[in-house]
Protein backbone atom coordinates (compact mmCIF):
# COMPACT_ATOMS: atom_id res chain seq x y z
CA UNK A 1 0.00 0.00 0.00
CA UNK A 2 0.94 3.43 -0.57
CA UNK A 3 1.20 6.28 2.02
CA UNK A 4 -1.36 9.21 1.71
CA UNK A 5 -1.75 12.56 2.70
CA UNK A 6 -4.53 15.42 2.78
CA UNK A 7 -4.50 18.40 3.00
CA UNK A 8 -7.40 21.03 3.92
CA UNK A 9 -6.81 25.12 3.04
CA UNK A 10 -10.09 25.47 3.89
CA UNK A 11 -13.17 26.49 2.02
CA UNK A 12 -13.59 24.05 -1.47
CA UNK A 13 -12.85 25.58 -4.48
CA UNK A 14 -12.65 24.81 -8.57
CA UNK A 15 -9.04 23.38 -9.16
CA UNK A 16 -7.26 26.31 -10.73
CA UNK A 17 -7.00 24.18 -14.05
CA UNK A 18 -10.72 24.48 -14.61
CA UNK A 19 -12.28 27.59 -12.35
CA UNK A 20 -10.27 29.19 -14.20
CA UNK A 21 -10.33 28.04 -18.12
CA UNK A 22 -9.17 24.81 -19.18
CA UNK A 23 -6.21 23.96 -21.42
CA UNK A 24 -7.32 24.51 -25.65
CA UNK A 25 -8.20 21.39 -27.24
CA UNK A 26 -6.51 20.78 -29.84
CA UNK A 27 7.84 -6.67 -22.27
CA UNK A 28 8.86 -7.02 -19.01
CA UNK A 29 8.27 -4.16 -16.99
CA UNK A 30 6.07 -4.52 -13.03
CA UNK A 31 2.22 -4.60 -13.75
CA UNK A 32 1.46 -1.86 -11.33
CA UNK A 33 2.86 1.69 -10.27
CA UNK A 34 0.61 3.51 -7.64
CA UNK A 35 1.91 7.10 -7.05
CA UNK A 36 1.36 8.62 -4.08
CA UNK A 37 -1.49 11.37 -3.72
CA UNK A 38 -2.35 14.27 -1.66
CA UNK A 39 -5.57 16.15 -1.55
CA UNK A 40 -6.55 19.93 -1.09
CA UNK A 41 -9.90 22.12 -1.72
CA UNK A 42 -11.36 18.45 -1.47
CA UNK A 43 -10.84 18.43 -5.09
CA UNK A 44 -6.81 19.20 -5.89
CA UNK A 45 -5.11 15.42 -5.62
CA UNK A 46 -1.63 15.39 -6.02
CA UNK A 47 1.02 13.48 -6.09
CA UNK A 48 4.91 13.69 -6.20
CA UNK A 49 7.12 12.95 -9.34
CA UNK A 50 11.17 13.36 -9.66
CA UNK A 51 12.64 14.90 -13.15
CA UNK A 52 16.54 14.93 -13.84
CA UNK A 53 18.99 12.92 -12.24
CA UNK A 54 19.40 12.68 -9.20
CA UNK A 55 15.78 13.48 -9.31
CA UNK A 56 14.80 16.87 -8.52
CA UNK A 57 11.12 16.29 -6.46
CA UNK A 58 8.15 18.41 -7.61
CA UNK A 59 4.01 17.96 -6.59
CA UNK A 60 1.92 17.83 -9.86
CA UNK A 61 -1.88 17.02 -10.69
CA UNK A 62 -2.28 14.13 -12.49
CA UNK A 63 -4.85 15.32 -15.14
CA UNK A 64 -7.16 13.74 -16.90
CA UNK A 65 -7.83 16.67 -18.97
CA UNK A 66 -5.07 17.59 -20.06
CA UNK A 67 -1.48 16.16 -21.71
CA UNK A 68 1.59 17.92 -20.64
CA UNK A 69 3.80 17.86 -18.19
CA UNK A 70 5.71 21.00 -16.98
CA UNK A 71 6.89 22.01 -13.77
CA UNK A 72 8.75 25.92 -13.04
CA UNK A 73 11.96 26.36 -13.99
CA UNK A 74 14.50 27.94 -12.19
CA UNK A 75 14.72 30.41 -15.30
CA UNK A 76 11.47 31.96 -14.90
CA UNK A 77 10.84 35.82 -15.71
CA UNK A 78 11.41 37.72 -12.41
CA UNK A 79 7.62 39.11 -11.85
CA UNK A 80 6.51 35.18 -12.17
CA UNK A 81 4.92 35.58 -8.72
CA UNK A 82 3.86 31.80 -8.62
CA UNK A 83 7.18 30.18 -9.77
CA UNK A 84 9.10 31.73 -6.89
CA UNK A 85 6.22 29.99 -3.85
CA UNK A 86 7.14 26.18 -5.83
CA UNK A 87 9.86 23.87 -6.80
CA UNK A 88 11.39 25.01 -9.93
CA UNK A 89 13.53 22.67 -11.83
CA UNK A 90 17.64 22.95 -12.46
CA UNK A 91 18.82 21.84 -15.53
CA UNK A 92 22.45 22.66 -14.37
CA UNK A 93 22.01 19.98 -11.65
CA UNK A 94 20.70 16.89 -13.77
CA UNK A 95 23.52 14.83 -15.32
CA UNK A 96 20.56 13.40 -17.99
CA UNK A 97 19.24 16.42 -19.10
CA UNK A 98 18.72 17.44 -22.86
CA UNK A 99 18.42 20.72 -23.83
CA UNK A 100 15.32 21.04 -26.38
CA UNK A 101 14.47 25.10 -26.39
CA UNK A 102 11.64 24.60 -28.47
CA UNK A 103 8.85 27.74 -26.64
CA UNK A 104 5.57 26.24 -25.35
CA UNK A 105 2.14 27.88 -24.39
CA UNK A 106 -0.54 26.98 -22.80
CA UNK A 107 -3.76 29.38 -22.44
CA UNK A 108 -5.87 29.18 -19.52
CA UNK A 109 -8.77 31.63 -18.48
CA UNK A 110 -6.45 34.08 -16.16
CA UNK A 111 -3.97 34.52 -18.90
CA UNK A 112 -1.00 32.35 -20.73
CA UNK A 113 1.34 29.94 -19.37
CA UNK A 114 5.01 30.29 -21.08
CA UNK A 115 7.73 27.95 -21.42
CA UNK A 116 10.38 26.30 -22.83
CA UNK A 117 10.86 22.41 -23.20
CA UNK A 118 13.25 20.32 -22.49
CA UNK A 119 13.91 16.51 -21.74
CA UNK A 120 15.10 14.45 -19.07
CA UNK A 121 14.31 11.24 -16.78
CA UNK A 122 11.03 11.02 -14.95
CA UNK A 123 10.95 9.05 -11.78
CA UNK A 124 7.67 8.61 -10.04
CA UNK A 125 7.68 8.35 -6.22
CA UNK A 126 5.60 6.10 -4.43
CA UNK A 127 6.37 6.60 -0.61
CA UNK A 128 6.07 9.99 0.91
CA UNK A 129 6.51 9.31 4.41
CA UNK A 130 9.75 7.04 3.88
CA UNK A 131 11.08 8.87 1.51
CA UNK A 132 11.81 6.30 -1.11
CA UNK A 133 11.60 6.45 -4.81
CA UNK A 134 10.44 3.68 -6.48
CA UNK A 135 7.89 1.92 -9.04
CA UNK A 136 8.82 3.89 -12.28
CA UNK A 137 12.50 5.35 -13.15
CA UNK A 138 14.26 6.46 -15.87
CA UNK A 139 11.65 7.21 -18.36
CA UNK A 140 12.80 10.19 -20.85
CA UNK A 141 10.26 12.54 -21.21
CA UNK A 142 9.78 16.28 -22.72
CA UNK A 143 8.27 17.92 -20.43
CA UNK A 144 7.86 21.77 -20.39
CA UNK A 145 9.75 24.21 -18.49
CA UNK A 146 7.39 26.75 -16.86
CA UNK A 147 9.36 30.36 -17.36
CA UNK A 148 5.69 32.48 -16.85
CA UNK A 149 2.65 31.22 -14.64
CA UNK A 150 -0.46 33.39 -15.17
CA UNK A 151 -1.88 35.25 -12.02
CA UNK A 152 -2.09 34.15 -8.94
CA UNK A 153 -4.32 31.45 -8.68
CA UNK A 154 -0.89 29.36 -9.32
CA UNK A 155 0.36 31.50 -6.52
CA UNK A 156 -0.98 29.95 -3.86
CA UNK A 157 -1.63 25.83 -5.66
CA UNK A 158 -0.71 23.38 -3.45
CA UNK A 159 1.32 21.70 -6.57
CA UNK A 160 4.19 22.77 -8.22
CA UNK A 161 3.02 21.54 -11.99
CA UNK A 162 0.67 19.65 -13.80
CA UNK A 163 1.05 15.60 -15.25
CA UNK A 164 -1.55 15.38 -18.18
CA UNK A 165 -3.02 12.06 -18.56
CA UNK A 166 -4.91 13.08 -21.57
CA UNK A 167 -4.83 12.25 -24.99
CA UNK A 168 -1.81 12.78 -27.59
CA UNK A 169 -4.43 15.29 -29.49
CA UNK A 170 -4.40 17.60 -26.64
CA UNK A 171 -1.16 17.36 -25.93
CA UNK A 172 0.54 21.38 -26.84
CA UNK A 173 3.51 21.15 -28.85
CA UNK A 174 2.88 17.92 -30.11
CA UNK A 175 4.91 16.36 -27.72
CA UNK A 176 4.59 12.71 -26.30
CA UNK A 177 2.55 12.63 -23.44
CA UNK A 178 4.33 10.98 -20.18
CA UNK A 179 1.72 7.96 -19.90
CA UNK A 180 2.51 7.38 -23.98
CA UNK A 181 6.22 7.53 -23.00
CA UNK A 182 5.84 5.22 -20.32
CA UNK A 183 4.58 2.40 -22.54
CA UNK A 184 7.11 3.05 -25.49
CA UNK A 185 9.41 2.50 -23.19
CA UNK A 186 8.47 -0.99 -21.69
CA UNK A 187 7.98 0.59 -18.48
CA UNK A 188 4.29 0.01 -18.43
CA UNK A 189 2.44 -3.10 -20.36
CA UNK A 190 -0.79 -0.81 -21.46
CA UNK A 191 -2.22 2.63 -21.57
CA UNK A 192 -4.42 1.99 -18.03
CA UNK A 193 -4.75 3.92 -14.91
CA UNK A 194 -6.99 3.67 -12.47
CA UNK A 195 -8.11 6.67 -9.89
CA UNK A 196 -9.57 5.93 -6.48
CA UNK A 197 -10.29 9.35 -4.46
CA UNK A 198 -11.08 8.89 -1.10
CA UNK A 199 -14.09 11.13 0.07
CA UNK A 200 -13.90 10.43 3.76
CA UNK A 201 -13.15 13.24 5.67
CA UNK A 202 -11.78 11.93 8.70
CA UNK A 203 -9.05 9.75 6.36
CA UNK A 204 -5.94 10.35 6.68
CA UNK A 205 -5.21 9.53 2.72
CA UNK A 206 -6.34 10.83 -0.21
CA UNK A 207 -6.27 8.18 -2.68
CA UNK A 208 -4.34 6.07 -4.79
CA UNK A 209 -3.57 6.71 -8.42
CA UNK A 210 -2.49 2.98 -10.56
CA UNK A 211 -0.56 3.18 -13.36
CA UNK A 212 -1.04 -0.01 -15.85
CA UNK A 213 -4.50 -1.03 -14.11
CA UNK A 214 -6.74 -0.90 -11.39
CA UNK A 215 -6.58 -2.04 -7.70
CA UNK A 216 -9.79 -4.46 -7.09
CA UNK A 217 -10.06 -3.27 -3.54
CA UNK A 218 -11.47 -0.41 -4.28
CA UNK A 219 -14.55 -1.58 -6.26
CA UNK A 220 -17.09 -4.30 -6.67
CA UNK A 221 -16.36 -6.12 -10.02
CA UNK A 222 -17.76 -5.76 -12.79
CA UNK A 223 -16.87 -2.94 -14.12
CA UNK A 224 -18.69 -0.97 -16.61
CA UNK A 225 -17.50 0.29 -19.36
CA UNK A 226 -17.98 3.25 -21.35
CA UNK A 227 -17.44 3.97 -24.88
CA UNK A 228 -15.20 7.14 -25.58
CA UNK A 229 -17.44 9.17 -28.33
CA UNK A 230 -14.02 11.48 -28.97
CA UNK A 231 -10.68 10.64 -28.17
CA UNK A 232 -9.06 14.04 -26.88
CA UNK A 233 -10.73 14.64 -23.43
CA UNK A 234 -12.27 11.10 -22.14
CA UNK A 235 -15.50 11.89 -23.14
CA UNK A 236 -18.68 9.97 -22.73
CA UNK A 237 -22.46 9.81 -23.36
CA UNK A 238 -24.89 9.88 -20.49
CA UNK A 239 -28.26 10.74 -19.16
CA UNK A 240 -28.98 12.83 -15.59
CA UNK A 241 -31.78 12.05 -13.50
CA UNK A 242 -33.06 13.90 -10.43
CA UNK A 243 -35.39 12.26 -8.50
CA UNK A 244 -37.83 10.51 -10.18
CA UNK A 245 -39.27 14.21 -11.26
CA UNK A 246 -36.93 15.76 -13.36
CA UNK A 247 -35.42 14.31 -16.73
CA UNK A 248 -32.37 16.85 -17.71
CA UNK A 249 -30.48 16.62 -20.89
CA UNK A 250 -33.50 13.71 -22.31
CA UNK A 251 -31.89 13.05 -25.80
CA UNK A 252 -28.70 12.45 -24.08
CA UNK A 253 -25.81 14.58 -23.66
CA UNK A 254 -21.72 14.51 -23.36
CA UNK A 255 -19.49 14.37 -20.76
CA UNK A 256 -15.88 13.88 -19.69
CA UNK A 257 -14.33 12.45 -16.61
CA UNK A 258 -11.74 14.86 -15.25
CA UNK A 259 -9.68 14.30 -12.40
CA UNK A 260 -8.52 18.51 -12.53
CA UNK A 261 -12.17 19.51 -11.58
CA UNK A 262 -13.46 19.21 -8.01
CA UNK A 263 -17.14 20.09 -8.78
CA UNK A 264 -19.71 18.42 -11.37
CA UNK A 265 -20.47 21.24 -14.01
CA UNK A 266 -23.20 21.53 -16.38
CA UNK A 267 -24.89 23.98 -19.30
CA UNK A 268 -26.47 27.05 -16.80
CA UNK A 269 -29.93 26.14 -18.16
CA UNK A 270 -29.45 22.32 -16.64
CA UNK A 271 -27.73 23.31 -13.12
CA UNK A 272 -30.41 25.60 -12.66
CA UNK A 273 -33.54 23.52 -13.41
CA UNK A 274 -31.60 20.51 -11.30
CA UNK A 275 -31.19 23.75 -8.16
CA UNK A 276 -34.36 24.28 -9.08
CA UNK A 277 -35.67 20.99 -7.93
CA UNK A 278 -33.68 20.74 -5.34
CA UNK A 279 -34.20 24.25 -3.34
CA UNK A 280 -30.62 25.86 -3.64
CA UNK A 281 -29.81 29.63 -3.73
CA UNK A 282 -27.78 31.04 -6.26
CA UNK A 283 -24.08 32.70 -6.07
CA UNK A 284 -21.68 34.08 -8.00
CA UNK A 285 -19.58 32.07 -10.15
CA UNK A 286 -22.75 29.38 -10.80
CA UNK A 287 -22.24 27.88 -7.43
CA UNK A 288 -25.30 27.48 -4.97
CA UNK A 289 -25.90 27.14 -1.39
CA UNK A 290 -28.31 24.75 0.22
CA UNK A 291 -29.79 24.46 3.59
CA UNK A 292 -28.29 22.23 5.11
CA UNK A 293 -31.40 20.65 6.84
CA UNK A 294 -32.13 19.99 3.63
CA UNK A 295 -30.01 17.35 2.88
CA UNK A 296 -32.02 14.61 4.42
CA UNK A 297 -34.53 15.06 2.05
CA UNK A 298 -32.86 15.92 -0.84
CA UNK A 299 -33.25 13.56 -3.79
CA UNK A 300 -30.68 11.33 -5.30
CA UNK A 301 -29.00 12.44 -8.54
CA UNK A 302 -28.66 9.59 -11.09
CA UNK A 303 -26.73 9.08 -13.99
CA UNK A 304 -27.35 6.65 -16.64
CA UNK A 305 -24.07 5.57 -17.97
CA UNK A 306 -23.18 2.66 -20.26
CA UNK A 307 -26.35 1.54 -19.33
CA UNK A 308 -25.73 1.46 -15.82
CA UNK A 309 -27.11 3.78 -13.31
CA UNK A 310 -24.62 5.43 -10.85
CA UNK A 311 -26.75 7.26 -8.11
CA UNK A 312 -25.12 10.63 -5.97
CA UNK A 313 -26.88 10.91 -2.64
CA UNK A 314 -27.09 14.11 -1.38
CA UNK A 315 -24.49 13.14 1.02
CA UNK A 316 -22.40 12.45 -1.76
CA UNK A 317 -23.10 16.06 -3.55
CA UNK A 318 -24.06 18.38 -1.06
CA UNK A 319 -20.74 19.70 1.22
CA UNK A 320 -20.90 21.20 4.74
CA UNK A 321 -19.84 24.05 4.35
CA UNK A 322 -21.41 25.62 7.86
CA UNK A 323 -24.39 25.10 10.22
CA UNK A 324 -27.19 26.69 8.33
CA UNK A 325 -26.13 26.93 4.55
CA UNK A 326 -24.02 24.10 2.49
CA UNK A 327 -22.21 24.29 -0.87
CA UNK A 328 -23.79 22.16 -3.90
CA UNK A 329 -21.63 19.78 -5.67
CA UNK A 330 -22.94 21.12 -9.34
CA UNK A 331 -22.08 24.06 -10.41
CA UNK A 332 -23.07 26.15 -13.95
CA UNK A 333 -20.34 25.95 -16.78
CA UNK A 334 -20.80 27.00 -19.89
CA UNK A 335 -18.41 25.34 -22.79
CA UNK A 336 -18.89 27.49 -26.16
CA UNK A 337 -18.55 24.90 -29.37
CA UNK A 338 -17.32 22.92 -30.32
CA UNK A 339 -16.19 21.30 -27.31
CA UNK A 340 -19.48 22.36 -25.71
CA UNK A 341 -22.55 22.06 -24.57
CA UNK A 342 -20.39 19.47 -21.94
CA UNK A 343 -20.89 18.09 -18.12
CA UNK A 344 -17.92 17.86 -16.58
CA UNK A 345 -18.17 15.00 -14.03
CA UNK A 346 -15.06 16.05 -11.27
CA UNK A 347 -14.12 14.66 -7.93
CA UNK A 348 -17.92 14.81 -6.33
CA UNK A 349 -18.61 12.05 -8.83
CA UNK A 350 -14.96 10.04 -8.75
CA UNK A 351 -14.88 10.34 -5.10
CA UNK A 352 -18.01 7.78 -5.14
CA UNK A 353 -16.93 5.51 -8.09
CA UNK A 354 -13.72 4.05 -9.21
CA UNK A 355 -12.88 5.45 -12.90
CA UNK A 356 -10.76 2.99 -15.02
CA UNK A 357 -9.14 4.65 -17.81
CA UNK A 358 -8.31 2.63 -20.89
CA UNK A 359 -6.34 4.24 -23.76
CA UNK A 360 -5.89 0.48 -25.42
CA UNK A 361 -9.76 0.13 -25.71
CA UNK A 362 -11.07 3.43 -25.80
CA UNK A 363 -13.08 2.98 -22.57
CA UNK A 364 -13.39 4.46 -19.14
CA UNK A 365 -14.67 1.52 -16.49
CA UNK A 366 -16.63 2.62 -13.35
CA UNK A 367 -17.45 0.19 -10.43
CA UNK A 368 -18.60 1.20 -7.37
CA UNK A 369 -16.33 1.14 -4.38
CA UNK A 370 -16.18 -0.99 -1.18
CA UNK A 371 -15.50 -0.30 2.19
CA UNK A 372 -14.07 2.64 2.32
CA UNK A 373 -10.66 2.70 4.20
CA UNK A 374 -10.78 3.44 7.91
Amino acid sequence: RIPLRRVYPGRRTLNPLRGWGKPAVPPKSQALHSPSLLFCHQAQYYGEIGLGTPPQNFSVVFDTGSSNLWVPSIRCHFLSLPCWFHHRFNSKASSSFQPNGTKFAIQYGTGKLDGILSEDKLTVRVGFLSGEIGGIKGASVIFGEALWEPSLVFTFAHFDGVLGLGFPILAVGGVRPPLDTLVDEGLLDKPIFSFYLNRDPKAADGGELVLGGSDPAHYIPPLTFLPVTIPAYWQIHMDVNVGTGLTLCAQGCAAILDTGTSLITGPTEEIQALHAAIGGVSLLLGEYLIQCSKIPTLPPVSFLLGGVWFNLTAQDYIARGGVRFCLSGFQALDMPPPAGPLWILGDVFLRTYVAVFDRGNLTGGCGSLVLRIP
